[in-house]
């Protein structure tokens, strides 16, 4: 199985802990801005975009959670990081659980937001593939960006949502196909007793995509976890509620 070289952003205090982000499926690095003056001054963050998506390359579909947890662990090799706290949202969310099971030495802290070990109907995420394979990514960005946020941030902010349109309609068709058959083929479910590190799990309690329950099951089935229900969040809650977050993710990483 050979790792992608992926694309990543790194800042903050040089000696501060490490803490790695993971997006969302159709995002990249960017959406991560509104954490970035929050941490700046107590974190080493290392943002990163997974295969296909943003400025790594993009092989051919599909793709599996493991391969992406895997194309992490290089990224750690090849910034020389022994141990890092990990932080992913959505299909990022998804990538921290695989490796916080499978490589626990490399993982101090986790944060799971908006995210599940297990996302069916699997016919779902593959119709998706196929269709974005065949029209591109233009024709299902509105549909992604009404899960991203709730209609009432959609019509208070249109200004702040617009990137993120933009966001979703230039990620490459292929890696957002390979990106859905991942989750199409992912359960988790039996690694998530395996998980040791330290974990706080977040929910938005208006997220359509992964609602509620997806975040109180992984709850249930890591052991010593914490589970937070954040309001007004739909599913990207780190866009819509940053300071929420923010504070959330800082307090558990550097407790």
């Amino acid at each position: 199985m050979t790792a992608t070289t992926l694309f990543q952003r790194t800042a903050g205090p040089l000696g501060a802990p490490f803490l790695l982000l993971g997006g969302s499926l159709g995002s990249n690095l960017d959406m991560w801005r509104p954490q970035l003056t929050r941490f700046g001054a107590r974190l080493r963050v290392v943002r990163f975009d997974h295969r296909g998506h943003g400025g790594s390359p993009v092989p051919a579909g599909p793709y599996a959670i493991e391969e992406l947890g895997r194309d992490v662990l290089a990224l750690l090799d090849r910034l020389g990081i022994e141990r890092a706290s990990y932080c992913g949202l959505s299909l990022g969310g998804m990538v921290g659980m695989w490796l916080a099971a499978h490589a626990p030495e490399r993982i101090e802290r986790l944060v799971l937001i908006c995210t599940s070990a297990h996302l069916p109907p699997a016919d779902g995420w593959l119709e998706r593939a196929h269709q974005v394979r065949t029209v591109g990514m233009q024709p299902v960005a509105d549909a992604v960006l009404g899960r991203w946020f709730t209609p009432l941030y959609r019509a208070a902010l249109p200004a702040r949502v617009a990137p993120y349109r933009a966001m979703i309609a230039a990620c490459p068709a292929e890696g957002y196909a390979g990106g859905c058959e991942a989750i199409a083929a992912m359960d988790l479910r039996d690694d998530l007793p395996r998980i040791a590190a330290p974990t706080l799990v977040i929910a938005g309690a208006d997220d359509p995509a992964t609602p509620p329950e997806h975040g109180e099951l992984i709850h249930a089935r890591v052991r010593d976890s914490r589970l937070v229900v954040v309001p007004n969040a739909a599913h990207l809650a780190n866009v819509e509620q940053p300071d929420v977050i923010s504070q959330l993710i800082e307090d558990h990483v550097t407790d």
